[in-house]
Order: C-alpha cells, then sequence, then structure tokens
C-alpha cells in the first residue's frame, strides 16, 4: 500500500472511530461532522474526500457491520456453516443468530445509531424495511433454498428472514446497551440465544 493510499485508510478509519464513540456518547442525530472530524483529530475537508455525508458514513459503518457478520459465517473453520444450509436445523441456526449477535455487540454504536436514523426517518420513508431486507440477505438466501428443497416455511423467505431480522435486532437494540453500561444485563447471551433459537425453531419447523 502506497503512503498516500496507506495516510487515507488511516483518516478512513480513525473518522470511523471517532463516529462510533460519539454515537454511544450524544447519539447519532445529536453529532455532527464537525464533532467527529475534531474527535478524530482531522480536518472537516477530510471527511468529505471520503463520505459526502454523516449518512453516508453510517451506511459505510453498516456495511463493515454486514461484512463481518457473513466472514463469520462463510470463514472454513466454521462447523455449522456447510455449503448446503438447513436453518431448520438448531445447530446451524444458533450459529447464525450467534455470528449476528455478537456482530451487534461489537458494533453496538451502530446499532443504536441506525435505529436512531431510522426512527427519525419515518415510517413513510420505507427505510425500516429497506435495513431489515438488507440485514437478512443471508437468512433469505437459506430460507429460499430450503423452499425449493420442498421444506415448508411459515411464508414466504422474505418475509420469514426480515422477521426474524427484526426479533434480534430489537432484542440487540433493548438488551445490549445494559451490558454496556446501561443498566443490569438480566440474561446471558448464551440465555437469549437458547431462547430465539428455541422460538424460530419452532415457526420454522411449523
Amino acid at each position: 500500500m502506497g503512503v498516500r493510499k496507506e495516510k487515507a485508510a488511516g483518516t478512513e478509519a480513525a473518522l470511523k472511530d471517532a463516529a462510533r464513540q460519539l454515537f454511544v456518547e450524544r447519539g447519532y442525530l445529536n453529532t455532527k461532522i464537525t464533532d467527529i472530524t475534531r474527535a478524530a483529530g482531522r480536518s472537516t475537508g477530510s471527511f468529505y474526500e471520503h463520505f459526502p455525508s454523516k449518512e453516508a458514513l453510517l451506511d459505510a459503518l453498516m456495511n463493515d457491520l454486514r461484512d463481518q457478520a457473513s466472514q463469520e459465517l462463510r470463514g472454513q473453520s466454521h462447523p455449522a456453516h456447510p455449503a448446503d444450509h438447513d436453518l431448520a436445523d438448531r445447530e446451524q441456526l444458533r450459529a447464525h443468530l450467534a455470528a449476528a449477535w455478537r456482530t451487534m455487540r461489537d458494533n453496538l454504536p451502530v446499532v443504536l445509531a441506525t435505529h436512531e436514523a431510522t426512527v427519525a426517518a419515518g415510517p413513510a420513508s420505507g427505510q425500516a424495511w429497506q435495513e431489515l431486507a438488507t440485514g437478512t440477505e443471508m437468512l433469505r438466501d437459506h430460507l429460499e433454498q430450503a423452499h425449493r428443497r420442498g421444506q415448508p416455511l411459515p411464508g414466504d423467505p422474505e418475509l420469514v428472514a426480515a422477521a426474524m431480522g427484526a426479533m434480534l435486532s430489537s432484542l440487540a437494540y433493548a438488551l445490549l446497551p445494559a451490558g454496556a453500561g446501561g443498566g443490569p444485563a438480566r440474561w446471558s447471551d448464551d440465555q437469549i440465544l437458547d431462547t430465539v433459537t428455541s422460538l424460530l425453531l419452532t415457526g420454522l419447523r411449523g
């Protein structure tokens, strides 16, 4: 990597790190671009060299989150993610949920900021559905494979995947901040994942 590219990558990383910190401390809507550049120790002009807006920065952070989840599941060393997926299998379903949960825990500022931005956009914007549909593409693909194999599903694969994602993301928004200083955490990650896995498994098995 050349010096210029390395410097640009360092600036982008610094801006993302500063945004994550401020989104938790101040909230997404209350964080200004100048707040981010000040915390990152970068100029405002450098921000626009990487992102056209604060919304674009949040989109980039969401893409990082999705990439992390995909890499966890697609890693060759992951024993519960074979080529022929079967989400009606408890181990495989829990592996998917666990990967998503770990990713949301690792990226809690992004989860909180995305929720805040979606609520602010309002229901008529369609942003809530877009986030769900985009964030559950892998689940949808697996469910479509199952449907083609003749496995009965409780509904259309896209809708089922979105419902699964909505349940997990809502729990993450409600429970993960408690473990990060927002109050006492009542349940462990394992308890949460076991509960959600059992609940969804019943539905997927019809």
